[in-house]
């Protein structure tokens, strides 16, 4: 039997991230920063249920994987590059980017896992909620439909 040292696996901060996305501005890969949240980096494998002649035991067996789509929360701000590729969705331009949630050590700098994202496009647009008398940060969101996410 192993014997632990003392040592505890180190654990990271839900808070050390970054958002990649492909021909978001002029560079090919470009750091889409100041993001507050990004979830929806699930997927699910559909159950295929089968008998076998008179086996009384029902087989199951994985299907078709899906993939749930990614949300991305941030501050408002004048920077237009996530509506304009948004907007070229709405104009009937097909325009699918692929990208990469990065999570960062405690320093903040140092890689420590990266899941890319693939054949994504913006298919729901959400308007920050305004209120005359909240103090609240302005919130923009938008919603990424994607084919496929691996951890690379």
């Amino acid at each position: 039997m192993a014997m632990n040292d003392g040592v505890t696996e180190e654990l990271f901060g839900a808070y050390h991230f970054l958002l990649e996305i492909t021909g978001i501005t002029q560079d090919s890969k470009t750091i889409v920063g100041g993001f507050k949240s990004v979830s929806g980096m699930d997927s699910e494998t559909e159950i295929v249920e089968f008998k076998q002649g008179n086996d009384m035991i029902v087989r199951k067996k994985p299907g078709r994987t899906t993939y749930a789509n990614i949300t991305l929360e941030r501050g408002y701000t004048a920077t237009d590059d996530l509506f304009e590729w948004r907007k070229n969705i709405e104009d009937g331009k097909i325009d699918r980017r692929s990208g990469s949630i990065v999570i960062l050590d405690q320093d903040g700098t140092t890689e420590v896992a990266r899941y890319n994202f693939y054949e994504a496009w913006p298919c729901k647009w959400f308007v920050p909620d305004m209120s005359g008398d909240s103090s609240a940060m302005a919130i923009e969101k938008v919603e990424l439909a994607v084919e496929k996410v691996e951890r690379a």
